[in-house]
């Protein structure tokens, strides 16, 4: 009988004592809690969508700015228009011209400063997603006057998704690799206390420079259209690598 009558007086003590007064699903932040860290990082090949390269226009002429100038504007228009015609604008493919610049070129003798020639240049950006096309690009701008090709940088234009998928996976194995070692040392994941994620490509940049011999032949052409029967260009695109890494902090019991 004195069992029974010294619990409900503990009972009663219990449910009056202070620390039990915090409203339903509030969080104690004084109570230390303990954590522990994973991470996953992956990494994924994937074919490049896109491609982005310069077309560099560059005329000179030893009398005339002016001169100069009218050439290099009546070869940037013939492969602007070119180009224009060649790209699918529906598909996201655009060109736009850069960099255009108009000075006198001056050599140097005995400490002195000769004049030599004016020279005229401008860039043709081209961005595109039919890489199959690329070389054939290059090779008629080439042929109706250009005189050189910048680097070809390749990349993905659904990064955004890609990284999404590659993340979400992420997230899942962190969490089954949280739980397992949460396991291991006899505790159990309550919660996240921190998520961070990282996604970035390796974009893929071909250095390229268009051969001499086919310069040379331009420039003596005179910007006069030159037909190329087969393209002479070799590209490939090859694969750019995507990575991606989730580290998560779990709260543990």
């Amino acid at each position: 009988m004195k069992k029974l009558l010294v619990f409900p007086l503990a009972l009663g003590i219990v449910l009056a004592a202070p620390s039990l007064s915090l409203p339903v699903n509030a969080v104690d932040n004084t109570v230390e809690r303990g954590y522990l860290s994973v991470s996953y990082t992956t990494e994924k090949e994937v074919s490049p969508d896109t491609v982005e390269f310069s077309i560099a226009i560059r005329t000179e002429d030893k009398k005339s700015m002016q001169e100069a100038s009218s050439k290099n504007k009546e070869i940037s228009n013939r492969v602007y228009e070119y180009l224009k015609s060649s790209i699918k604008p529906a598909n996201g493919d655009y060109i736009k011209t850069s960099n255009y610049s108009a000075n006198p070129v001056y050599t140097y003798k005995d400490n002195k400063r000769i004049f030599d020639r004016y020279e005229v240049s401008n860039n043709i950006i081209v961005h595109t997603k039919s890489l199959d096309n690329v070389a054939s690009l290059i090779d008629k701008s080439i042929s109706m006057g250009a005189t050189g090709v910048n680097s070809l940088n390749f990349s993905l234009a659904n990064k955004d998704q890609k990284c999404s998928e590659m993340l979400s996976f992420g997230g899942r194995e962190v969490r089954k690799r949280g739980d397992l070692l949460a396991s291991s040392v006899g505790t159990v994941i309550t919660g996240v206390k921190n998520v961070r994620t990282s996604c970035s490509l390796n974009q893929r940049r071909v250095n390229y420079a268009y051969s001499n011999r086919l310069m040379a032949k331009a420039a003596m052409a005179d910007g006069a259209a030159m037909e190329v029967a087969e393209p002479v260009t070799n590209i490939e695109s090859g694969n750019i690598t995507i990575y991606a890494s989730v580290d998560a902090d779990f709260f543990v019991k």
